[in-house]
């Protein structure tokens, strides 16, 4: 608590001044008095409540005083607020989705593992709008750009293959990401390319897709899934699905140049661990701008006083009218 005007504190002086007149008019005898002959009846008779009472109505003016006093001065006290402003990142994951994605080198396979491991970069980014963007031979936009966590986490899940024609179309996937975002007003505009293979379909070309997103503005992130080369995949047979190891072929070159172009990175995922620690990374490097304004907020405190000294003046009158009702 402070005072907004302590130096009229000093009217304190005033009660204390008078407080020490009243005492010294006490002590002087300065009271109504009687000469009698023997003081035994009253010395008997103990002390009367009317000589008590006398002093309550000074006492309580007194106090009436000094509340209003410290009422006049504004006591008020403080307290510091915080005003946080964020400003968040669009993000599109765009995730390929195509056959060989299934390939048992992650944990359980390579799509459920990106899935998972996306989940959790979603959770950890509040203030972001984020989307989800497939490809294979072709690309549709499976979320746009929300920030409905509970919505975006839900179709992230529902994400599988064999929904879209095969194949492994990054630049339109790439393109519809950059779509997703062209009439986005955010500072900063982010897309996370995900893919196991080599553009091999799509009608617009990877090269040209990234020059689309560079003039926008927007980052591209690039990771290659993939184990170093051997993987085991899943092959349907007469005989029911096997696993039989495949060459893993994903052209790092074509993703290099894509991360090059928009101002990202290119990452290589060669298993869960890997894959957790470069979403990991791209959350740390991508942070939302946090402005914090301080600001201090008053309560005013002298309607206590104020009210303290009324209820004294009240009370003085009530004891003021015993006194002269007592016998």
């Amino acid at each position: 608590m402070f005072f907004e005007y302590p130096k009229l504190l000093w009217l304190l002086a005033v009660p204390v001044l008078l407080t020490a007149h009243y005492l010294w008019m006490e002590l002087r005898g300065r009271r109504p008095h009687l000469r009698v002959s023997s003081a035994e009846p009253w010395l008997e008779g103990g002390t009367s409540p009317l000589a008590v009472l006398r002093h309550v109505p000074f006492a309580l003016r007194i106090f009436a005083l000094v509340m209003m006093v410290i009422a006049i001065a504004r006591p008020r006290s403080s307290s510091e607020i915080e005003k946080i402003d964020t400003e968040g990142i669009d993000i599109v994951l765009a995730m390929d989705v195509s056959t060989s994605m299934l390939a048992r080198d992650f944990n359980p396979d390579r799509i459920s593992a990106a899935k998972d491991i996306a989940i959790e970069f979603i959770a950890q980014r509040p203030s972001d709008r984020i989307g989800i963007v497939v490809f294979a031979g072709e690309s549709y936009t499976q979320c746009p750009l929300t920030t409905d966590r509970a919505t975006l986490i839900n179709l992230m899940k529902e994400v599988q293959t064999g929904l879209i024609e095969d194949g492994t179309a990054i630049g339109n996937g790439l393109a519809t990401a950059v779509a997703r975002m062209m009439d986005s007003d955010a500072k900063s505009r982010v897309v996370i390319l995900l893919t196991d293979g080599v553009n091999n379909s799509g009608e617009i070309s990877p090269a040209t897709a990234a020059e689309i997103a560079a003039t926008y503005g927007i980052r591209t992130y690039t990771i290659g899934v993939g184990a170093n080369g051997m993987a085991p995949y899943p092959v349907m047979t007469p005989w029911g699905t096997e696993l039989r190891q495949m060459q893993v072929e994903i052209d790092e070159d074509l993703l290099k140049q894509i991360a090059s172009a928009t101002g990202g990175r290119y990452f290589r995922a060669t298993d869960n661990t890997k894959l957790s620690e470069i979403y990991s990374e791209i959350n740390r490097m991508e942070k939302a701008r946090t402005t914090i304004d301080s600001f201090p907020v008053y309560k005013e405190l002298f309607m206590n006083y104020a009210l303290a000294a009324l209820a004294a003046l009240i009370l003085e009158m009530l004891v003021r009218l015993l006194i002269r009702r007592m016998p």
